[in-house]
Order: C-alpha cells, then structure tokens, then sequence
C-alpha cells in the first residue's frame, strides 16, 4: 500500500507513471514557452499563496525530492548513485526556475528513461521466462517508501525478480498454467513499453510543475492544457462512466470515491479502496489484465457511452491483495447535477413502545447551479433550496428527527454551506476564513428564522471534506446537533484557479494554477486544517489520520487557531446529553450484534489497509485466500433478536448500511431524551 496518500481525487493525475515513456526515441526536451511558466507560476506562489512562502534553497530540496518521487514512487527504476548524481540541483531549481530554466526535469528524466529501459530489458528477456520456485517462503514489501534506494543493478535485479514472481503466483492462483503466465506478462509488459513511447515533453512539465506547486501545499496543483480540458469536463458532470473516482497506487488502480447516482454506487459491489485488476468490455468481451497501466488508460477502459456494460475484476478492500478477486458487471451511465442532488428518506422506528419516524437527508455535496441563478431561473437547483424542501416534505409526515448523512461529501460551494446552516441556527456567524494577509472575514446567517429545530445528527466519515466540515462543525459549535461518525478529513483551505494565459503573452496555449489563498476556521476559532471534526460519537473507523485525509500529507497546511467570533449557542445539545449517548452507544457494543459485526468487520478492514507485504510462497497465499474467503462467507448476520431490551425490530433491521444504522439508533435515543 502506497502510504504517501497525496488522495489527488481528479483522473489525470499521475500519481505513478514508472511505466510511461519514450524508450528508444531521440530525448524529450522542453519546449521554450514552459521556462516562462515555470518563472511566472513562482512569481504567483511567491506572492499569492496562503503560506506565504518563497521558492528558496530549502524548497528546492523538497522539489526536488517530489520530483524524483512522482517518477519513481516506488523506488524500482533509480540507483542510489542515480539519486546521488541528483544532488547537484538540491540547492538550485529555484534560481533555475526564476530563470526560465527547466532543463533538470528533463535531464533527469533522461536517467529515468535508461533505466526505465534496463528494468524492461531484464522482465522480457529474463524473468517472464523463468518459471520461479513457489515454495520458498519470501515476501515482497509493497510499501517501498522507507525502502533505501538500490546500491547495485543485483539487488535491483531481485526487487523486480518478487515483483513478477507474486504477478506470476497470483496468476498461478487463478488458474492459469505456466504457458499462460508467460504470455500474459509478455503482454503486459509489451504494453508498458507501448505507453513509454506515448509519454511526450508536456507531460514532463506538467509532473515538474506539480512538484513544484506541491511544495506550497497538496491542493495548490499546475494543470497543462490538457489536463485543464478534462478536469472542467470532470466539474460540468458531463463524463459517462461507472460513478467512481480512481487514483493509481504501486501498480494498481484503486477506487476512492463512490460518485452517488452511479451504477457502482447501485451495485453495492463497488467500494473505496478497492484494486481494480482487468477490465472487459460487455457481457462477453475478453478481461484486459490492467495491472501496471497508466492511470487515465485504465479510465479510458472502463469510461464509454451510456447504458453499455463494462466488466471489472476487483480485489476487495475487504479482503485485501492476498484475498480473492472478485468480477463485477456494471452499466455505464451519464453522472448528473441531479443524481448528486440531496436525497431523503423516513425510517419507522420502535423502541420501548414508542413509534418514532426518523427522516434522513443524504448530501453528497454542497451544489448550486450557477448558470441558471445567473439567468435568472426562480426555480434554479442548490443545496439549501434542495434541503429546505425535503425538510418540509419530512416535516409534513411527522418525523420525530433528522439524520444529516455527509459521509463522502467532498464539499463544493462555501455559500451554500453557509446557508444551509442557517436552516438549523437562529442567526449568527457560520464560518471564518483568513486571507493570506491575514485579513479575517465572518460569514454570518442572517435569517433569523429557524426552519427545523428539531432533533439532528449529524454524520460525517474520514471522507467528509471542506464544505461538509463547515457545516458539521457549525453544528457541533452551536451545540445544535450531535455529531456522529468519524473525524472529517481535515481540508480547511480555498482554493482559486488562474488562467496562466492571462500573464504570458504567448500563441502557444499554456497551463492553469490551482492554488490555495484562504483558510477556514469555526467560530470558535479552531482551523479544520489537519484535525478535522471531531465526532461528539466516534463510530469505529479503518483510516488512520497518518495515512488518510489531510494529515496524509508532510506539506499540508498546519493547524492553528484564531480569535473566537461572537455566537449564542443554541443548548439543544450539551455535554451531559453526549455523555448519555455515549454510553448507550457503548451499552450496544455489548450485545448488539449487528453493531459487533460492524467493529468486527471495520478491525479487520483495518488490518488489510495495513498490510504491505504479499507472501510469495504458494501454500502461505493459498491459505490466505481461503481464509479471506470464509470472512466473505460470514458477512451474513440474523438479526432477529439484537438487544436486551428489544432494539428495533423493524425498518432499522433492513437496512444494509451498519452506519447509518448507528447514526439513527443515536437519533433515536437523542428524541427520547428530549421528550424525557
């Protein structure tokens, strides 16, 4: 597992291109308008970014040494002497970048290239040959972050001998003989070299400019005109595909994000983390083994036009890379502003005697359609209109109280995350953001009215980002709900993008920067930067903070406070109605057995996502597969009698959504309580 975790959730990043490249062409060179944006993107990040930091010496360093990742992350193409002879730039890209010189990426790139081209001399003309002996007991390291680099071509010889010995054996594992092992990792490796030879000097800048920008911070990002075409295709929702959101890890392709309205999303068989190994096009098309492809390769393959089907071979998170892999059927079909619209649902509850209707709200992101707004359209779609409509629908059927579900929303509008806070609280400040002058600006509620002052949760998970942290923590900050889940994932910075068209005056099209300007802050002046929300409920969670969210990250933004703004709190929650919840919750880990499950499942989710070394031994994986296997076996639970006292017996038992299962047994007791 690749614990560098930048989480670049957009398709055309190349997070891993040790496989892309021109092997035997004439070397690639930079084209000159590139000097000058190099130059001119410095001048903007110097003066512009929050960080108020200035290209020097010591960023040079840390260029360079992103740079040489992005190539090679995996540390399996450079030598250490490689690594050694790159010393000479530690201390001088900045003063070659203020000076139009972009020459070291491509220099060292050239040195990429070579030994690109010894290590696929080595797979094709040795080890895709060699029928290798399966019952030593070895294994291979996948997390090579705190590997050393290679002293000698031997020991990098070896590295490679286990990374086709555990492709072999998963082959092996499959079925497939030793004739078929070699001609499918001939063909694999023959398409890797056919990649290498399409990779061109745009797409070397653009790698050397997103380590440049990624010094300042993981979300300030230069995007070539290329990769600015498909990103505004990305935000217009115009791509037709399967709902997911994919980045490459080591020499897979991992899911990490499910797009709602998706027929992943409906299949249920598609989830966050998991490794996406062939791709075959409808019900009957031969599975492409993908693994090792580039990332917006491996896209191209499974996006395609509305209602044709695409086949996937999966291995799940649940089981994780030593499990067994799964096949997939799904439709392809057009993601729209309306299957990302918010969504509600009321789940009949009864507890004790009592009949509760509990409504949820499901927001998967913070929207609002400006071009409509902009023309004028009374009946244009946001986030709040959306809500506050669903609200008065729930509030018609006599619902007891409200589940807001932010699990994965990655934010969106800042507006709107504003105004949908004020449907909850009477008036007051919602959020602060600090400019890179320091110049702090509150965002207030100015509606005095308070459309739903019922009971609430709100539920969040590790992906619940920008917008969704403003508001949960608004929430938690007024005491006017309780929040419910896991810590959020700690983004509390704005972003704005510049057309680099507009300061270089060239015929030739250039780039745009992505960069960070502003910084969030709750009205008690606590930044979301790094923390997060923290839940006033904590659910059991598979992702550590080190590994996944903000903190992933060594250039993130840190965390730090600011002047508290002037807010009444709303008292509707406090800390002796949190506690009370807190030992129900606890009291149910007891005897719950639904909720056992869950922790059970989530501990062993965890242990997968951890696990970095692959045994290379045939009876070891075997033994791990059948153990993955019976853990698949066991998912099914009866539910009939889950408590002590009679937990609900009813529509809470159907849902196949443990923590959304959890978030209204809390809402439950919170209604209780209240009425108490």
């Amino acid at each position: 597992m690749n614990k560098r975790a930048f989480f670049v959730i957009i398709f055309f990043v190349y997070l891993h291109i040790g496989f892309a490249s021109g092997i035997d062409s004439l070397a690639l060179k930079p084209k000159p308008v590139y000097g000058k944006e190099a130059r001119v993107v410095s001048y903007i990040l110097d003066n512009n970014h929050y960080r108020k930091i200035r290209l020097s010496d010591s960023l040079s360093a840390v260029i360079l040494n992103q740079y040489i990742t992005e190539l090679d992350n995996s540390k399996t193409y450079f030598l250490a002497s490689d690594i050694k002879s790159f010393d000479r730039y530690k201390f001088s890209l900045d003063d070659l970048i203020r000076n139009e010189n972009v020459s070291p990426a491509y220099e060292i790139y050239d040195v990429f290239v070579k030994r690109y081209k010894e290590r696929m001399d080595y797979v094709t003309n040795v080890l895709i040959k060699q029928e290798f002996d399966y019952t030593v007991d070895e294994y291979y390291e996948m997390d090579r972050e705190k590997e050393p680099w290679s002293a000698t071509q031997n020991q990098l010889n070896d590295v490679w001998r286990k990374i086709i010995k555990s492709q072999a054996l998963s082959l092996r594992l499959a079925g497939k003989k030793q004739p078929e092992i070699q001609s499918t990792l001939k063909v694999r490796y023959d398409r890797f070299t056919k990649f290498f030879t399409q990779f061109n000097s745009e797409d070397v800048f653009s790698i050397y400019m997103n380590a440049i920008t990624g010094a300042y911070d993981p979300h300030t990002n230069y995007l070539s005109p290329k990769q600015s075409d498909l990103f505004k295709q990305q935000m217009s929702l115009s791509l037709e595909g399967i709902g997911a959101q994919l980045q490459s890890e080591n020499d897979y392709v991992k899911v990490v994000r499910i797009l709602p309205g998706g027929d992943a999303e409906r299949s249920g068989k598609v989830n966050v983390n998991d490794l996406i190994t062939a791709v075959a096009q409808g019900k009957d098309g031969e599975m492409v083994d993908v693994v090792g492809w580039r990332l917006d390769d491996v896209v191209k393959l499974i996006k395609g036009t509305k209602g044709t089907t695409v086949r996937l071979t999966i291995l799940p998170a649940k089981t994780g890379v030593n499990g067994p892999s799964i096949e997939v059927t799904l439709v392809r079909d057009k993601i729209k502003l309306e299957d990302q619209a918010a969504k509600k649902d009321v789940i009949n509850y009864k507890a004790n005697e009592k009949n509760m209707k509990l409504g949820v709200i499901s927001l998967p992101s913070f929207y609002m359609d400006y071009e409509a707004y902009q023309k004028g359209d009374p009946d244009f779609r946001s986030t709040t209109r959306d809500v506050k409509k669903l609200i008065g629908e729930l509030k018609a059927e006599g619902i007891d109280g409200i589940v807001m579900d932010l699990r994965n929303n990655g934010g969106g509008s800042l507006p709107e995350a504003v105004d949908l806070t004020g449907l909850f609280i009477k008036e007051g400040p919602v959020v602060q953001v600090r400019n890179s002058g320091g110049k702090v600006e509150v965002l207030p509620d100015d509606d005095k009215e308070v459309f739903y002052a019922g009971p609430m949760v709100v539920l969040t998970n590790r992906f619940s980002a920008s917008a969704s942290e403003i508001f949960a923590g608004a929430i938690q900050d007024y005491q006017r709900g309780v929040v419910v889940g896991e810590s959020t994932y700690g983004k509390g910075t704005v972003q704005t993008v510049l057309d680099l068209n507009r300061f270089i005056n060239e015929k030739e099209k250039v780039g745009e920067l992505k960069i960070t300007f502003q910084k969030f802050y709750r009205v008690t002046g606590s930044s979301t930067q790094h923390k997060g929300v923290r839940p006033d409920i904590n659910l059991p969670s598979a992702y550590d903070a080190e590994h996944y969210g903000e903190s992933a990250s060594p250039n993130a933004l840190p965390w730090d406070v600011i002047n508290p703004a002037s807010f009444q709190k709303s008292q509707q929650v406090n800390k002796s109605i949190v506690d009370a919840l807190n030992l129900s919750y606890l009291d149910r880990t007891k005897f719950d057995k639904s909720l056992k499950k869950y922790i059970s499942d989530t501990e062993q989710l965890k242990k997968n996502l951890s696990e970095t070394q692959v045994s290379l031994n045939e009876t070891k994986r075997k033994a791990e597969i059948k153990e993955a296997e019976k853990i698949k076996s066991d998912e099914k639970l009866d539910t009939k009698v889950t408590s002590k006292e009679g937990l609900p017996i009813d529509e809470l038992l159907q849902l196949n959504d443990e923590y959304l299962r959890e978030g209204l047994l809390i809402l439950g007791d919170l209604v209780k309580r209240r009425i108490g």
